[in-house]
């Protein structure tokens, strides 16, 4: 089963919960990526084997529970209208600021690129949006702008993740990160 499927099966789904929270649980709190199979498997009371039978591999698994951490918690705003925008944008740097040790183990470790593309893909529609509504864009750079303005919001929020100080400064950078938004397009 691949990043975003879900099965009917209520026990499939009891376990790959139950995998995803052991995941999120085990990786913030040792900051690390670097953890076993079967510590996972442990942790969630479920063998190792169904592990390699749900997900593949421990990568996929990480990669799992971060996209399912990232999609219960994160509204998906379509609408880059300055309140809500400054809403959505709080909201998110809470959750990346409340999960931030695990964030930061996952943008460090071998699941970086996969994490960066998986949860661009989640806030894509609030970025097409926002290009579409920008002045003079054209049809058919759309898509290709999209991409760039999406890139650009997620190395400047995995900087912040990363490298920021402790304790992170949701305010400050929520802030910082409007004043992005508005010179991007100024009528937001």
């Amino acid at each position: 089963m691949s990043v975003g499927e879900v099965s009917t099966d209520r026990r499939v789904r009891r376990s790959r919960s139950a995998l995803c929270r052991a995941a999120v649980e085990l990786v913030g709190e040792r900051g690390t990526t670097n953890v076993a199979v079967s510590e996972l498997a442990e942790a969630a009371d479920v063998s190792r084997q169904l592990i390699y039978q749900q997900f593949g591999d421990r990568d996929s698994l990480l990669l799992e529970a971060a996209v399912d951490l990232a999609r219960r918690d994160l509204a998906e705003p379509n609408n880059p209208d300055r309140e809500v925008a400054a809403k959505g944008i709080a909201a998110a740097l809470q959750h990346f600021a409340r999960h931030r040790a695990f964030y930061r183990a996952m943008l460090t470790g071998p699941c970086a690129y996969r994490l960066t593309i998986a949860l661009s893909d989640l806030l894509s529609p609030f970025n097409r949006e926002l290009v579409r509504r920008m002045p003079g864009v054209r049809a058919d750079v759309v898509d290709d702008l999209t991409m760039f303005v999406t890139g650009g919001w997620a190395a400047v929020i995995n900087d912040w993740i990363i490298n920021g100080p402790e304790p992170l400064d949701v305010e400050a950078f929520a802030a910082r990160l409007m004043k992005l938004l508005r010179a991007i397009n100024p009528e937001v």
